[in-house]
């Protein structure tokens, strides 16, 4: 079983603390609309800025080449902030187990078959 931290785009991504606030699905891909947190490793890390814990990035973490998506529960439910701002909440965890991506969070749980690595995109 490999964590997320184990592929090139997400190394230096910090997908606990990101905020989903959309999820798209195609017949082959999953992609997942997020604010990403960089790490201070990542190339395109810069300091929070103010009112912010983190350094975020609105990116899209995209899964393809899926030959089943599975989905083991899903939530359709948004979470707004003291700022207004509407999300699904976190990738709580994204694991790659034996031939599939095993991903959940506040907004549900989704198998992913492929042997695609996940790409992470900035926006």
């Amino acid at each position: 079983m490999q964590n997320y931290s184990d592929f090139a785009d997400l190394a230096h991504v910090y997908l606990e603390d990101s905020f989903v606030l959309d999820i798209t699905e195609n017949a082959d891909s999953v992609s997942f609309s997020i604010e990403a947190v960089l790490t201070r490793q990542h190339p395109y890390y810069h300091t929070a800025t103010p009112g912010e814990q983190y350094c975020y990035v609105d990116a899209d973490l995209v899964i393809d080449g899926a030959t089943e998506i599975r989905w083991i529960e899903r939530i359709n439910r948004a979470y707004t902030d003291a700022s207004g701002e509407t999300d699904l909440g976190n990738i709580d965890s994204m694991v790659y187990n034996n031939d599939h991506y095993e991903i959940a969070g506040d907004w549900g749980q989704v198998h992913i078959y492929t042997t695609h690595t996940p790409h992470l995109t900035l926006k």
